[in-house]
């Protein structure tokens, strides 16, 4: 799994310590919902069952595969 330097950075906070990386690619790679930021960052978002059904947003650079941020996004409507 290609990251950035911040991903490494921010993963060390308590609420995103339990993100697990097979929750990240599942994102990545089966979203229920794709919006691309005007910079060229791509968001995902998809639904994680083992977590009450909360919806995990991945930010993906442009390049469509290197993980910039990822957390669990409160505000997120389906």
């Amino acid at each position: 799994m290609k990251t950035t330097k911040y991903f490494k950075a921010t993963r060390i906070r308590p609420d995103r310590k339990i993100i697990k990386d097979e929750w990240i690619q599942y994102v990545v790679q089966h979203p229920e919902r794709e919006q691309i930021q005007t910079d060229g960052r791509i968001k995902r978002w998809a639904r994680i069952e083992e977590m009450e059904g909360r919806y995990l947003r991945v930010i993906l650079l442009a390049d469509g595969e290197t993980i910039h941020n990822v957390f669990f996004d409160r505000g997120f409507k389906p």
